[in-house]
Order: C-alpha cells, then structure tokens, then sequence
C-alpha cells in the first residue's frame, strides 16, 4: 500500500522597522509592530483559518484516515498568540483529533544549523518545550528551517535523540534514487530520512493553477507510480492554500476531494513518526555538505550567496556565546527574532522572495543599523575586552552561585514546612 506523507511549513517573521543610523543607541525596539499584524491577518484570514477548517472536515470525512503533519516556527506561534489567538485555537482541535502532528525545527527559522551548533541545539529545545506547552505533546521529528541538511547536522539532530528527520530531493544528493522511499543517514542508520517529492509539492504548489488540477489527477499519478514505491512526501509552505493559490483557484475543494480519491486507490495517509516507525530504510543518503529546499542548485545562496549577507551573518553570529551568557530577557528576544533566515534571503540579489525593501543593499543597510545596536547592547553587558575563556569561568560561578542560592532557598522551604515542638510542662 502507497503512503502519502503531508507535511506544511508556518513561518512569518517579525518585520524591522525603519532604522536609521541615528537610531543606534538611541532606540532599542526594532520591529514594524503595524507592518506585522497587517500580514499576519491577511495570512490568518485568507490561509491559515480556512485551510485549518478545511483540513478539520477532511479528518471528520475520513473518519481520522486523513492525516499531515505541521512544523510552525517559534516566531510564528509568537505573532499568533499576540495578534490571532484564534489560530492556536484552531492548531489545537486540530491536534486533538490525533491526526496530526507538530513537527520540530529551530524556534528562530535561523541557520543556526550550519553556523552555531550550540545555538541550533538550543533553539530545537525551546521550540520543542514551546510545541509541548502548547499542544500538549512534544515532537519526534524535526523539520530543519527550508529543510537545511548535511550529514553533519543529521549527527546532531541524532544526538538529541531525533529519530526522524525530512530533507529534500537534490539531485546531488540522490543520484540514481527515488525520493519515495524511506532513507537514513550515512552512518548513523537509526536516523530516518523522509525525503521531500519535489516534483509533487511544487505541482500542488506552484503549478496548480496552471496545470488544471484536480484531485482524481493527482492520486491517480501517485497510485500509478511504481509498487515497490511506497512513500510519497509531499510538503510546502501552508501560505499555498489561499495566498499563491487563492481560494478561487479551487485549492480548498481539491483539498476536500484528496481522501476521498485517496481510499478510493487504497493509498493510506501516515505522518512522519508513523512512517518512519514501520517502515525498513532502502538504503544510506550521504550529504556532506548543507543543502536546502530552495531553487535548482538546492544550496544556501539564498541566504550567503553574496557579501552583504556574510557580513550580516558573520557579525551576528559571532556573538551568540556571549548572548548565551546573559539572563536580559529583551536581549534574548531579540537575539532569536535577529536570526530568521528572512532578514538574509532579503539581501540575496537574485532571489530576495517576500522581501520589502527597495533593494538588497536596503535590506542589508537597515538591517546592519539594527545589528549595531544589538551589538552594543551585548557589549554592555559583556565587553569584547573580556575573553571567552574569562567569560566562561564567570559563567560557572554565576551558575554555582545560582545553584547555592536554591539550594539555601529550599532549606528555608523545609525548615519552615516543619511545624515546631510543643515541650509539655
């Protein structure tokens, strides 16, 4: 039996205001609060609600046989609960059904995978804890931001006790291989690899207008491929349903019709942990260096193509073991929302996608005034005079103290807790 693996992307990031070169040192906020909202409840509205309720009925029609998976970003859950609390409402029935699972990735939809391991293991901790406080499990499979992968980063991910991991199809990467098996790492087997079927997504995607499509169609292509494959991962960005296929396109009433033509082939709807669980791996992938899901090269360029954006990343990231230091919960804030992949693919001169910034260099010159900012703030609380050596020792001692002060704390607990002898006379 043909297993059909849906699984979609929910990521905004926080837009930057205006910030000029006097603001530095000055002014300490750097988001467009108003520019935010206003794209967080059109997508709301005109996606994310509607492909929720749409998606709910489809596990009601089948009787829970319908089932996808979602990797939603930190940011993300962040701009929801502030300006659409609905939408985690929505996130929730959905979760409820059993039906569906949350995937994890790195709160920030950074590239901390491939530049600050450190950070990247952080990050996936906290999105998980974020997932777990919100929906009431935590993940098993990770989903990396734009499905960023290397043989390095699946080592990682293994380490922190991932069993589960999606990729996409490269070429470079797969060769000779279909994308409609079930993989594992190059050396380290108990790492499953569910490789994304990039010809099926971007159809659904991209060219599903175009192309006419309907839902008999589509599970008719998937139930004539070959028997021997049978896993077919379809996954994208969850704007798809409303926003670059709007309703009118038919995209919601295709969604509707999918399990239905679905069980009418005998094709089965699994998710990631599912799949992985019961399936053999057809053989190694092996990825020695990070590729994406992004374009025909399938590498990083979008984010560190040219010198704009390695300026940008090179001096944000050069921080991050002193950001990890400091207990400034605004400065950690910003810290996360500075990371997200978007700010760089805005200074990429040939594919800046959803970019709003007249040019690349607009980007990289509003962004790195931001940055100077950060910088000093982080200085302030920990001078670049100081070595990390010296800082790591400071780092113990306040820990130890820390450690002291609680555990002195929770005698006080226990001495009061007990009641005092009353001496008869």
């Amino acid at each position: 039996m043909k297993n059909l693996c849906f699984y979609f992307q929910v990521h905004q990031p926080l837009r930057l205001k205006r910030y000029r070169f006097f603001d530095i040192g000055q002014d300490h906020y750097y988001y467009d609060d108003f520019q935010t909202e206003e794209r967080i409840r059109y997508l709301v509205n005109q996606a994310y609600l509607p492909a929720n309720r749409t998606i709910a009925e489809m596990i009601r029609s089948s009787n829970g046989k319908f089932k996808c998976s979602f990797s939603i970003s930190g940011i993300a859950l962040e701009q929801f609960e502030q300006y659409a609390p609905e939408v985690i409402d929505s996130f929730k029935e959905l979760a409820k059904t059993g039906s569906v699972e949350f995937l994890a990735e790195p709160y920030a939809h950074s590239l901390s995978s491939v530049l600050d391991t450190d950070e990247f293991v952080q990050q996936v901790k906290i999105h998980a804890d974020k997932i777990e406080a919100v929906f009431g499990k935590r993940p098993t499979a990770l989903f990396n931001a734009e499905l960023i992968y290397s043989d390095e980063i699946g080592e990682i991910v293994s380490k922190m006790g991932y069993k589960t991991m999606i990729i996409d199809e490269a070429k470079h990467v797969m060769g000779w291989k279909s994308p409609n098996f079930v993989y594992s790492h190059s050396y380290i087997s108990k790492l499953k690899l569910l490789v994304r079927n990039h010809k099926l997504s971007d159809d659904l995607s991209f060219r599903f207008s175009s192309l006419s499509l309907t839902a008999e169609n589509y599970i008719n292509w998937i139930a004539s491929m070959p028997e021997d494959q049978t896993l077919i991962n379809i996954g994208f960005g969850y704007e798809v349903f409303g926003v670059i296929q709007s309703a009118q396109s038919g995209i919601f009433d295709f969604l509707k019709a999918l399990p239905y033509h679905a069980m009418e082939q005998q094709l089965n709807f699994v998710l990631p942990s599912e799949i992985s669980k019961k399936s053999d791996s057809a053989g190694n992938l092996s990825s020695p260096y990070p590729m994406s899901w992004v374009g025909n090269d399938k590498d990083l360029t979008p984010w560190n193509g040219n010198d704009l954006q390695h300026e940008a990343l090179t001096k944000l990231y050069a921080v991050g073991e002193r950001v990890r230091l400091c207990s400034d919960k605004p400065l950690l804030h910003d810290w996360l929302m500075l990371q997200s992949t978007d700010h760089f693919r805005y200074m990429s001169h040939k594919d800046p996608s959803g970019s709003h910034y007249e040019s690349a260099y607009d980007a990289f010159m509003n962004y790195m005034n931001v940055l100077a900012d950060f910088l000093e703030r982080v200085d302030t609380q920990y001078p670049t005079t100081i070595e990390n050596e010296e800082l790591n020792e400071l780092l113990k001692t306040i820990n130890h103290q820390e450690e002291e002060i609680k555990n002195l704390e929770d005698e006080v607990k226990k001495l009061k807790a007990k009641k005092p002898k009353v001496v008869s006379k």
